[in-house]
């Protein structure tokens, strides 16, 4: 007989539109694998309406610390604005408990090694939502891309082309680099550039622009740059909410084939197109087809990822130093555009003033004091 999964317990911190409305979907979707035990909110009526969607047996607390004295979940999803991310995943790791957290899952380096301090402590992982990486084209074309199937990666093209409004921004925790830490470089492009370092591996350099042309914000509202990778290709990627054809692109020209991934916020297996350099055979061709089996970008995919890697012991992914490449592009991208000068793979660490703020206290870009 198979033995049947181990159902774990899980809480969601944060009641808003995304756990309402993509993590309570997807814990339906494993609900032989999980369990929603409880919800906290600080908003009595968010929280209440929230538990009409998921059922009254989901216990409600306004108090993320008396939810976890209580209930120890085995599982914690944070879905809560920036500001709040790194404070609510280091509770949770105290108690034990693993955490899948919104992007991004904290606003600085600084504030990253302090969940690593907390995840070595407590034996206990915090992954960041990167739902990107799980869809079936996705792992298809990295398989391809690593096993040197479609040549040596030279030239690639990363662009998350957004458009918000002032009503968007008219929300108090955006724009902010207190409370989100950061433009669309943080909070929008963070997706696709994410699976671009999941598709190519490490970069070693970038230069960067960024610019206030539209929204009166602290931070950017569009960032351009230029990356070189460790395995030589070169990249560039733009972050943008101006852009009023909205689309999200990856472009990856190697050696013997371009492939490309157009969407908006998910992909499936359509998505992706493999275009073969004149030099290639038919026959080696038809093996680059995506997967008949078509498992779209979601929360879904990704959090099947994170209890597999619970059931088997080990660090899920999208998390640890995987994740933490992420962010440290970020920040590198930050650096390289507010100094004007080339940032390198490693080189922001403590006593950088990059290391504890994406601003860098530059004084045309660190947050002002309000009268």
């Amino acid at each position: 007989m198979t033995a049947r999964p181990v159902r774990r317990t899980v809480a969601v911190v944060g009641t808003g539109s995304i756990v309402s409305g993509s993590h309570l979907p997807t814990l339906r979707a494993h609900a032989e694998r999980v369990e929603l035990v409880a919800a906290v909110d600080v908003d009595q009526g968010r929280l209440d309406a929230f538990r009409e969607l998921a059922g009254d047996e989901v216990a409600g607390y306004t108090s993320m610390d008396a939810m976890l004295d209580d209930v120890h979940p085995d599982l914690v999803l944070i879905g809560t604005p920036p500001s709040l991310h790194r404070e609510q995943t280091v509770a949770a790791l105290k108690t034990g408990a693993w955490v899948l957290c919104e992007k991004p899952l904290t606003l600085s380096l600084a504030e990253y090694d302090e969940i690593a301090a907390a995840e070595e402590a407590s034996g206990a992982y915090a992954s960041v939502v990167f739902q990107h990486r799980y869809g079936s084209g996705a792992v298809h074309a990295r398989e391809l891309i690593a096993s040197g199937e479609l040549g040596a990666p030279r030239v690639a093209h990363c662009q998350t082309t957004w458009h918000r409004d002032e009503a968007y921004y008219a929300v108090p925790w955006r724009g902010t680099w207190a409370s989100e830490g950061g433009g669309p470089t943080m909070g929008h492009g963070i997706h696709q550039y994410d699976l671009l370092l999941h598709l190519l591996g490490p970069w070693t350099e970038i230069r960067a622009m960024a610019a206030r042309l539209v929204h009166d914000t602290e931070s950017e509202d569009v960032s351009t740059a230029l990356v070189r990778f460790e395995n030589g290709a070169l990249a560039t990627v733009v972050n943008s909410v101006l852009s009023p054809d909205e689309v999200s692109r990856i472009r990856i020209d190697c050696a013997d084939a371009t492939v490309e991934l157009t969407h908006l916020y998910g992909h499936r297996n359509e998505d992706w197109v493999y275009t073969p350099a004149p030099h290639v055979a038919a026959e080696r061709v038809a093996a680059w087809r995506t997967p008949t089996a078509d498992v779209p970008s979601s929360h879904t995919a990704q959090l099947g990822a994170l209890l597999d890697a619970y059931d088997n012991g080990v660090r899920p992914p999208g998390s640890g130093p995987d994740a933490r490449a992420t962010l440290e592009f970020a920040a590198a991208l930050y650096k390289s555009a507010f100094t004007g000068k080339p940032v390198h793979a490693g080189e922001i660490a403590p006593g950088d003033p990059y290391y504890p703020a994406m601003h860098g206290d530059h004084p045309h870009w660190a947050p002002k004091e309000r009268a």
